[in-house]
């Protein structure tokens, strides 16, 4: 089944780790800690133990950014099995809300990336289809995303010699969302020629095309998506699965908009029982034109608000999401079965507080949307996991972190919580220096000279900074600066990009699918120093940097916790001269334990290096580029070629019409070059 590629080999206290884990899934113990320190090889620990239990893993991550490199990395131990990269798929979110003070009403308003949107259902797919499956994914694995027996029911089983005629095929494909475009041929389309029906599927990964011989189907042929695509000879029967989640059988389809009638009459009767005319007739125009487009399409914007009727499920059961894919049989007696699989939760110290909250802030929206006749009263049940049915759907449970939270300590009692403290390359904890921009009070005895040293007073910490990180560059080593706002970040790295600094800030507002190539280029050295807040923090593998410096250290607060500074300080321990700058004009309480840890961990690696006489070496580690950066065009590369200024304004305008501003922007301004490159020859002295 699982199958790990890879040169190395469990050393230091990964084997007992290792050996400490497999042995308590077989036994079947429900939770466990494995306190590794960064650096320590968690990943490839949780893959050793993957290889050896052999059950479909989930791990879980707090953010897009670190699910995407582990994702990369489980790519690479596992390249023949089936290893997927599962988010949130907007680029852009803002979610429907109502705020009754003002009488201001929020539209949902979102841009869904649609790479994402395919990597999502190849994910169900593969899920629903086979056992060595690893799904790497964020917190968003816990929101409805409809019945895996819908999913499963709806899908049309084809193979060659089946008896269908082709009309019938086109009507199934209509009915699971497939759209037909004979011209724009994308995921999720199909196109038909004579006897030949082409459909691309919506994972976008493969094409098929049907050869049809009167009211069968001749052959089937299967290709890789392209230009030129070649096909080749399917013999085997092939499922082809829904676009889109929440397609309901359409026997099943009518029931429900008949339930959905039914709540409409009931809810509209209540408001006018309340004297709240104006919020009867809002909910009864918007359901009403909802219901026509179910009723005519089978889908309708915003259709997981219906989640619960569409999915037959009673009135606060559970939704259902990811996690039920996992425990759904691929038999043919179609039943939810008792789920046999393994959760990682990744820097599980941030992710479960995310998963214990997720729940209530989206009731209390909803509430306020139904009180005032947005939403029926269903739409609640449209909404992610609570966290106790997220533990009652996840049989055993393995907590990651360098700082593992009292929740996770206590569930996982202390005879089920494994620490791997020792990094194979011996690397120690960094050096830790403590900046006060104005005179301390007192030269605290909190510690050791020897531990932490004191700098004199800085008069002026980003200009020290500067000088810092100039050091660092020289040495072609890399910077992280930590800052406690958004705006602060951009402005220190507009500062340091002034002053000649190859500098990127890098926060929530940067693109999913943007944020692993801004740390490829970290490590490449097309950036020397990356400026954030959070994303800076746990899990990050960049083995280049040397240098961590936080700014405000001692702003006691979540941003500047016990926890967050010794996951931030981490960064800089994969390096040989690992060193983290705190500017502080006092040391905090989170300050004192956070430094006291990493002095502990360093003691204990310099204890193992003397014994072993293991001497620090630097971590190796081959920068990979990131799977889905190709799939971008760059317009100056696209139309090299095109100087006819008319072609490019009416690609310009085809851009702007589909939304894609940003496209529109970079052929407007490849436009404007070729008028200056124009002019230019105009003005040029004829020979």
């Amino acid at each position: 089944m699982f199958r790990l590629v890879s040169r190395f080999r469990p050393t230091g206290d990964q084997p007992q780790a290792i050996e400490k884990l497999v042995k308590n899934l077989k036994a079947g113990v429900q939770h466990q800690v494995l306190l590794g320190v960064t650096g320590s090889g968690k990943t490839f620990s949780m893959a050793k133990v993957i290889e050896k239990i052999h059950k479909p893993i989930l791990v879980i991550s707090h953010n897009k950014t670190l699910a995407a490199q582990l994702y990369q990395e489980f790519k690479e131990f596992f390249p023949e099995n089936g290893v997927h990269y599962f988010v949130s798929y907007y680029d852009y979110y803002q979610p429907e809300a109502y705020i009754p003070q003002t009488d201001t009403y929020i539209e949902k308003d979102a841009k869904i990336n649609e790479e994402i949107d395919r990597l999502r259902h190849a994910t169900t797919q593969d899920v629903l289809s086979r056992k060595d499956v690893i799904v790497v994914a964020s917190v968003s694995c816990i929101y409805n995303i409809g019945s895996p027996e819908d999913y499963q029911k709806v899908s049309l089983e084809i193979k060659g010699g089946q008896k269908i005629k082709r009309g019938e095929l086109i009507s199934h494909l209509a009915s699971l969302q497939y759209q037909r475009n004979d011209i724009d041929f994308r995921p999720g389309n199909f196109r038909v020629r004579g006897g030949i029906v082409d459909i691309c599927l919506v994972t976008g990964q493969e094409t098929l095309r049907i050869e049809f011989s009167g009211d069968k189907i001749e052959r089937i042929f299967i290709s890789k998506p392209g230009l030129d695509p070649k096909f080749s000879l399917l013999n085997t029967k092939y499922q082809i699965f829904p676009a889109h989640f929440w397609v309901t059988p359409q026997e099943k389809l009518n029931i429900a908009i008949g339930n959905i009638k039914l709540e409409l009459q009931e809810q509209l009767k209540k408001l006018k029982k309340q004297g709240k005319l104006l919020e009867a007739q809002r909910l009864r125009q918007r359901t009403s034109y909802d219901l026509e487009m179910l009723n005519e399409a089978g889908y309708c914007y915003g259709i997981e608000n219906y989640s619960r009727h569409l999915e037959f499920r009673q009135p606060r059961e559970a939704p259902f999401s990811l996690l039920d894919y996992f425990g759904y049989s691929n038999h043919p007696s179609n039943k939810l079965i008792q789920p046999d699989f393994i959760v990682f939760i990744d820097e599980s110290h941030i992710t479960l507080p995310q998963l214990h909250a997720m729940a209530n802030q989206d009731r209390a929206r909803k509430e306020t949307l139904i009180e005032y006749g947005f939403r029926l009263p269903s739409a609640i049940d449209n909404r992610p996991l609570t966290y106790g049915e997220f533990e009652e759907r996840a049989p055993q449970i393995v907590y990651i972190s360098a700082t593992p939270a009292q929740e996770e300590k206590k569930r996982a009692g202390k005879e089920h919580i494994v620490e791997q403290l020792l990094r194979p390359t011996g690397l120690l904890e960094p050096s830790i220096e403590i900046r006060p921009i104005h005179p301390l009070p007192k030269r605290t005895s909190v510690f050791k000279s020897a531990d932490v040293r004191y700098a004199r007073e800085t008069k002026n910490q980003i200009q020290d900074l500067v000088e810092e990180i100039k050091k660092r560059v020289a040495k072609k080593q890399r910077v992280l600066v930590l800052t406690l706002t958004k705006r602060l970040a951009e402005a220190v790295s507009d500062y340091l990009t002034e002053r000649g600094v190859k500098a990127q800030w890098l926060h929530a507002e940067v693109k999913t699918l943007e944020r692993p190539q801004v740390l490829k280029k970290l490590r490449e050295g097309k950036h020397d120093v990356l400026v954030g807040i959070g994303l800076l923090r746990e899990g990050l593998d960049l083995p280049e940097v040397a240098l961590v410096v936080i700014l405000d250290a001692d702003k006691e607060g979540f941003l500047r916790s016990e926890t967050t500074l010794i996951q931030t300080m981490g960064r800089a321990a994969r390096h040989q001269e690992g060193h983290v700058i705190l500017y502080a004009d006092k040391i905090t309480k989170s300050m004192k334990l956070a430094i006291a840890e990493v002095i502990r961990r360093r003691k204990i690696q310099q204890k193992y290096n003397k014994k072993h006489q293991v001497t620090p070496r630097p971590i190796i580690k081959e920068i990979r580029d990131w799977p889905f950066a190709f799939k971008k065009k760059e317009v100056a590369s696209e139309f090299w070629l095109v100087r006819d200024k008319k072609l490019l304004e009416k690609e310009m305008q085809e851009a702007a019409k589909d939304l894609d501003f940003e496209r529109a922007t970079e052929i407007r301004s490849l436009i404007n070059k070729l008028k200056i490159q124009d002019e230019k020859l105009k003005l040029a002295p004829k020979k």
